[in-house]
């Protein structure tokens, strides 16, 4: 894709995803989001799982890679491009190594646990040099990618949670 069809379609994304977010929060859960999408196309979405199914490894992220494993029948989501309204924390980042996703855009940045800033789980190339035949290269990473919309959508869902997150350092930008 060019590069305005490329922005275009972030914008697209990162909009459904923080509109994805929005409902989660909605309905009981944390405010995160994750889509993944070929060309353009969305292949699954999801908001987190967490509080509803009772297990914390519900990531909105991993929720969309096992969806997005099942409709294209298989592991292999290179050419794919996930979207997150927060930086992917490690435990997310090590299936979108292992599934070969070939971008990660994200909105707000977590440097207390994020799985690019802080652990650089998605930035290691000894990962795919050491295993090749588990992990893909790294991911190309959009951080920040409307970041401020994101923070708002937050700053709205609970401002209290939100300004504990931001004062622990857990989330990163304004």
């Amino acid at each position: 894709m060019d590069q305005a069809v490329t922005e275009t379609t972030d914008a697209k994304m990162m909009a459904r995803c923080i509109e994805l977010a929005r409902a989660g929060g909605k309905a009981g859960e944390f405010p995160f989001a994750a889509i993944v999408c070929r060309d353009g196309v969305v292949i699954a979405e999801t908001t987190n799982r967490v509080a509803g199914e009772g297990d914390v490894t519900r990531h909105a992220e991993i929720v969309a890679i096992s969806l997005a494993q099942r409709a294209i029948g298989g592991k292999d989501l290179s050419g794919c491009t996930l979207y997150s309204t927060v930086e992917p924390c490690p435990m997310c980042s090590f299936p979108i190594r292992e599934t070969r996703i070939s971008r990660v855009v994200f909105a707000i940045p977590s440097p207390l646990m994020g799985g690019s800033s802080r652990w650089d789980v998605l930035h290691d190339h000894g990962l795919s040099k050491h295993m090749p035949e588990a992990f893909g290269h790294p991911p190309e990473v959009v951080r920040g990618f409307m970041r401020k919309e994101a923070a708002r959508m937050w700053r709205r869902w609970n401002p209290i949670i939100w300004g504990v997150i931001r004062l622990r350092g857990v989330f990163g930008g304004k």
